[in-house]
């Protein structure tokens, strides 16, 4: 079915159709974010976490030029395999049309796509913000998030970033960052990183009540829910700290910016701590897909409440 220029899976616009709760899931970890084999499997595990909370998986990618929202099996396993993928921003968008590509959409290429789609709820690992190799370098995400009324569920910003800096950007553009259960603002490996947020909401409810505050009043910006890695796979701040300053005194040595930065950090780090940062990261992107299953639940029982 298409819709604004998107072609939605049958499962998806069924969903939509009979107002079933719906999770916008990005791409770019599979394309981007990890190695075979464990992309296509944290594929599958995240969609499973958001079916088994009652909730709908809307897996958001390009492929053969066409924006999807929701994919078959055949296709998250096309997409894992995939040798050449564009790794999709804003500005990607119409490259990977008119040149026909495969393509991850990023935190910021979701938002976009899943609003244009109708669905108000996206769960992630951790959104981008503002590097510390360069404070020029600073993610689409946040825009994104000050411009598109979406929840986006993460375990706050990826470690790697410039944090105050990026929650700074984030009060600066007016977009609330709500800790769940928690008054400190996550640091994506680690549940502690001395920063706060704007809320503390301790219930998928109190985040769908807030949402419609935010809204009706008619702020346009998205809500960042901050969702703490779970204590058994966390990696204390102290840890990981030495190890991202090595990684990213590798990148400035070896001249790597841009959208190759976050994927060489990551996979820097993850051979640094001998796979323990993979490990945390997978659980913690499972963590944030089942809370925003059940966020979406509570938003879909306030739908006739809404006032955008």
């Amino acid at each position: 079915m298409k819709k604004n220029n998107l072609t939605l899976s049958l499962e998806i616009a069924r969903a939509l159709n009979s107002g079933t709760p719906i999770v916008a899931l990005e791409s770019t970890v599979i394309t981007h974010g990890l190695p075979r084999p464990q992309n296509l499997e944290l594929a599958r595990d995240m969609e499973k976490q958001v079916r088994e909370a009652g909730a709908t998986p809307a897996t958001v990618a390009l492929l053969d030029g066409e924006i999807r929202i929701g994919l078959s099996d055949e296709e998250l396993v096309r997409l894992s395999e995939s040798q050449s993928t564009l790794k999709v921003s804003h500005r990607d968008f119409a490259t990977a049309i008119v040149k026909k590509m495969n393509g991850g959409t990023t935190v910021a290429g979701t938002m976009f796509a899943a609003e244009k789609a109708g669905i108000k709820v996206f769960a992630t690992g951790g959104i981008g913000g503002v590097h510390k190799e360069s404070s020029f370098d600073i993610s689409t995400d946040l825009r994104s998030l000050a411009e598109i009324p979406t929840i986006v569920v993460c375990a706050g910003a990826k470690a790697i970033l410039d944090l105050p800096a990026t929650l700074e950007y984030l009060e600066t553009m007016g977009v609330p960052v709500v800790g769940y259960q928690t008054d400190e603002f996550p640091a994506f490996y680690s549940r502690e990183s001395g920063l706060g947020v704007s809320a503390r909401l301790d219930s998928p409810k109190e985040i769908a009540d807030f949402a419609k505050a935010h809204w009706n009043l008619g702020m346009k910006s998205g809500i960042l829910v901050t969702n703490p890695i779970p204590e058994a796979e966390a990696i204390s701040k102290s840890e990981m700290e030495p190890m991202i300053a090595q990684a990213s005194a590798e990148a400035i040595a070896q001249g790597i910016h841009g959208q190759k930065l976050t994927p060489f950090l990551l996979g820097r780090i993850s051979e640094l701590t001998k796979g323990k940062s993979l490990k945390a990261n997978l659980a913690l992107l499972l963590n944030n897909a089942r809370l925003a299953a059940e966020i979406a639940k509570e938003m879909n029982a306030k739908k006739k409440e809404w006032a955008i």
